[in-house]
């Protein structure tokens, strides 16, 4: 037991482990890594910071690109006082005192630059709360958000704020930031050129990421430098960046579909098992790929539905993983098939046709008529039976009295619709003669 009345000197303290990350933060914005386009003179922060006003901002990027230290050397570059709170952690009355103090310290000459990380997390009863002191100057509000903020902030906020986008670190990028780190520990990374791609490639754009990486890395003891093997055994590559309801989940569903209508089969493969990997209900892409089948490739393949379906009811059979493939053979059909529009494009200038119309009646000679006063009114009257009439057909017109035949359906000369086409133009040829003869 140590003697409480010892006056002998005590050895300093051993300073407290600084992380990489933390040892590593650009001290100037020229020292931040991958967000040149922003920070350019001719860029937006780089123009406000040239004029010496900095407007309200809200920093839209993924983890691990700089939003934190960018707000704080923002913040020096323009001599405001620096305060940051997470909305994960603030409450109302913590807002409060951080306004108050900010008003306080704009009585005293200083402005404050308030950093609010994650400000997505804030309700909007919250958000609103931030509006009368940003328009009367108590605070110049940077957000930092993940998510996309067309969806996640007030219409009101976003209005008092520039939205900028910071990207994801290329693998450019994430190679100077290991070169930096290789400086500042002293030693190169005992890894092989193919590991360190690895390495790279683990930290899926995020520098954070990749120097905690770095930082397992130089504290193993190793007697030779590690290939891509050896490391992956030894490290757990991130999970990919998938928010099932979320931006990024209809960025890749976009992706999918596009891919399908762009006759890609392997990009839509791509996407396809991004979503699984990224723990997608298997359900949902099976109903996407119905929708494609119809909206895409319509009659122009009319077994892609059928193909789609089976996927999907082959997976409820088998389940996961297995069932998964027919899925994916499902894809595979529907990139490869003909595509077609003209079915979903009929449809569509039909029921706008059909809007346009409102409540035109049918006309009297194709109306049916159960009773004596109907068949009286003219119900049914002249009508022709197209089984009794040549070729099949009679060539009436079925669409309301006094309307122009318009015409919603244009089959492409593609895939089965080549076919259709052919009969779609007979019919035509033969209404014609029939109609004028």
């Amino acid at each position: 037991m140590p003697d409480l009345f010892d006056q002998s000197p005590q050895k300093p303290a051993e300073p407290a482990h600084r992380p990489l990350a933390d040892r590593l933060r650009p001290r100037h914005l020229s020292e931040v890594i991958g967000q040149e386009k922003v920070l350019a003179p001719e860029g937006p922060l780089g123009a406000m910071l040239a004029s010496g006003s900095l407007s309200n901002l809200i920093l839209w990027g993924p983890p691990g690109v700089g939003k934190t230290t960018i707000a704080r050397l923002l913040a020096e570059g323009t001599d405001l006082a620096f305060v940051q709170i997470s909305a994960i952690f603030t409450g109302v009355p913590d807002l409060r005192k951080v306004f108050e103090a900010a008003r306080l310290r704009r009585e005293q000459g200083r402005g404050t630059l308030l950093f609010v990380d994650e400000i997505h997390r804030f309700n909007k009863a919250q958000q609103d709360g931030f509006l009368p002191h940003m328009e009367d100057g108590t605070i110049t509000l940077v957000g930092a958000t993940t998510e996309n903020p067309s969806f996640e902030l007030n219409a009101a906020l976003l209005s008092r704020a520039q939205v900028i986008v910071l990207e994801r670190l290329t693998l450019a990028d994430l190679e100077r930031l290991a070169q930096r780190a290789e400086q500042e520990l002293g030693r190169a990374l005992p890894l092989t050129a193919d590991a360190r791609e690895a390495l790279l490639d683990m930290a899926d754009g995020d520098g954070r990421a990749l120097l905690n990486l770095i930082e397992q890395v130089t504290a193993w003891k190793l007697r030779a430098p590690l290939d891509r093997e050896a490391l992956a055994a030894r490290l757990m590559r991130r999970a990919a960046k998938y928010d099932k309801s979320g931006e990024e989940h209809y960025n890749l569903i976009s992706a999918l579909h596009k891919s399908v209508r762009g006759s890609d089969p392997d990009a839509a493969l791509y996407w396809f098992t991004r979503m699984l990997e990224g723990g997608e209900d298997p359900r949902f892409l099976a109903r996407r790929l119905v929708r494609m089948a119809v909206e895409d490739i319509g009659l122009a393949d009319p077994q892609a539905q059928a193909v789609c379906l089976q996927g999907w009811e082959t997976y409820e059979r088998l389940g996961s993983p297995e069932g998964e493939l027919a899925l994916a053979q499902a894809v595979i059909y529907l990139a490869l098939a003909p595509k077609s529009n003209a079915g979903y494009m009929a449809y569509n200038a039909a029921r706008a046709e059909a809007r346009r119309t409102g409540s035109e009646p049918p006309p009297l000679h194709i109306r049916n008529a159960p009773t004596r006063l109907m068949k009286d009114l003219g119900y049914g009257r002249d009508y022709a039976y197209d089984h009794d009439a040549e070729d099949g057909f009679s060539g009436q017109d079925y669409f309301p009295e006094g309307m122009k035949r318009p015409v919603f359906y244009l089959p492409p000369e593609r895939g089965f619709e080549r076919e259709l086409k052919k009969r779609v133009d007979y019919f035509a040829k033969l209404r014609a003669r029939r109609q004028g003869g």
